[in-house]
């Protein structure tokens, strides 16, 4: 077995000055008219510089020290900033941020989509701490350290950063992070547990420990005495998302509200959902005004998950077609509108990045579309939009980029127009770009 390569090590510090900020807004500056980009630098101002890593078109590299501050900048909330990945723009002004991911969107429609908005919507904006309802928190036993860390991973590697507590995750989370170390420490598998999935609901909090090897009794009940002290729920995976099992009573469904639209939406803790669940609100609110369904139209949801759409939309409008590629997620899409007293859905299974969509779902007329794809976009089915056009399209996307390449398409070979476009900031204090699109034809 070969041995691992060292990283080059870069001891020079250099100053510079900070021209402008990219899409990872991370600081840009040239050196001897080679771009770097350096992590902790912002707009206008004077640092000195570290590199740590160098190619052939550009070098990255990290701050040393601000010499002259931009007015944007601020100090960071959480005592771990500088070591911990799990967020990289506390230093930025939170208004700022998002701005600055406005400012992007706007840049890869021009530059990608050769399109703009005829109209720039504010941003959905709220609080910025405690935000984070869900999250994969690594898990590693340090042998120098003998004890068991928890936590995100550190910037630029793969350690997990040794953290108290962490300010975006919620509280019943992210202050617990040195118990559920210390939980961990005393299994006798406490250096088999690489990893934790976390997800906060309206009614409980679910942890998946992913757990290498088969638990023994004396383990299961320190989990369980655990349990009861801390009101979390714990659930075991020993294999694949299929091997997950209860380790207490607790078996039934999370939940949360969209109280707006008197839906509750019911899930497991391994399933895909927002994380930021003021934001979805405000999200879901923005999509239906934009959208706005009405009793005699029939309205596609693409990629519609649980139904986090799909069921305020069903509330307005005649009837909804919800397509979704994970038979599991259509499954509980099914019960949540059961539960919810909505008959007027339709769901199907289908695979949405296919180049032939030829499905049932696909080949009818729909007066309107939401679709929510993740950060790869929606390209297979926009390229086959050819007939039957929905007169309006509601695009909502975690990725600016693959938006304004289908943004392209749509504009520039379909004949919609983008009437309104804008950012959401689902994921502060990171690079995290959530925005939404209006196309209409």
């Amino acid at each position: 077995m070969g041995r691992r390569r060292k990283k080059k090590q870069y001891l020079e510090i250099i100053e510079t000055e900070i021209e402008s900020l990219d899409y990872q807004c991370r600081g840009v500056s040239h050196v001897n008219d080679k771009a770097v980009f350096i992590d902790g630098a912002l707009t206008d101002e004077k640092v000195s510089f570290k590199y740590f890593s160098k190619y052939k078109n550009y070098d990255e590299a990290v701050v040393e020290e601000v010499i002259e501050a931009s007015k944007y900048r601020v100090e960071p909330k959480c005592a771990h900033f500088m070591m911990c990945g799990g967020c990289s723009l506390q230093h930025m002004e939170t208004q700022y941020q998002i701005e600055s991911k406005q400012a992007q969107l706007l840049e890869q429609f021009s530059q990608i989509g050769k399109v703009q908005p005829a109209e720039v919507l504010a941003p959905l904006t709220g609080n910025s701490w405690s935000y984070r309802r869900k999250a994969r928190l690594g898990v590693r036993y340090v042998h120098k350290k003998e004890k068991v860390l928890v936590g995100f991973r550190e910037k630029r590697n793969s350690f997990i950063a040794e953290l108290d507590q962490c300010e975006i995750l919620h509280p019943m989370v992210g202050e617990n992070l040195k118990s559920l170390a210390e939980l961990i420490g005393r299994l006798s598998v406490y250096n088999q547990i690489p990893q934790i999935e976390v997800a906060v609901a309206d009614n409980r909090t679910d942890l998946i420990f992913r757990v290498l090897v088969e638990l023994n009794d004396a383990d299961k009940q320190i989990m369980r005495d655990y349990m009861v002290e801390t009101s979390f729920n714990i659930l075991i995976q020993e294999a694949g998302p299929d091997s997950i099992y209860f380790l207490g009573d607790q078996d039934d469904y999370l939940n949360y509200v969209i109280p707006e639209y008197d839906v509750m939406v019911y899930f497991k803790a391994q399933d895909f959902t927002q994380v930021n669940v003021e934001m979805n609100q405000q999200m879901v609110r923005q999509a239906m005004q934009l959208l706005d369904p009405q009793k005699d139209e029939v309205i596609l949801d693409l990629f519609c998950g649980l139904g986090n759409f799909t069921m305020p939309i069903a509330r307005f409008a005649k009837s909804v077609v919800g397509v979704e590629g994970d038979q599991s997620l259509i499954d509980r899409a099914q019960k949540n509108a059961e539960m919810n007293g909505l008959s007027n859905i339709n769901y199907f299974v289908d695979d949405l990045f296919s180049e032939t969509l030829n499905s049932q779902w696909f080949n009818q007329r729909y007066d309107k579309v939401l679709l929510d794809p993740p950060r790869s976009g929606a390209i297979q089915w926009v390229s086959q939009l050819n007939k039957n056009k929905p007169r309006r399209i509601v695009y909502v996307s975690c990725n600016p980029s693959t938006l304004a390449r289908d943004a392209d398409v749509l504009v520039n070979e379909k004949g919609y127009k983008l009437i309104s476009a804008g950012v959401m900031d689902m994921f502060p204090h990171t690079t995290h770009v959530e925005s939404m699109a209006l196309f209409e034809i």
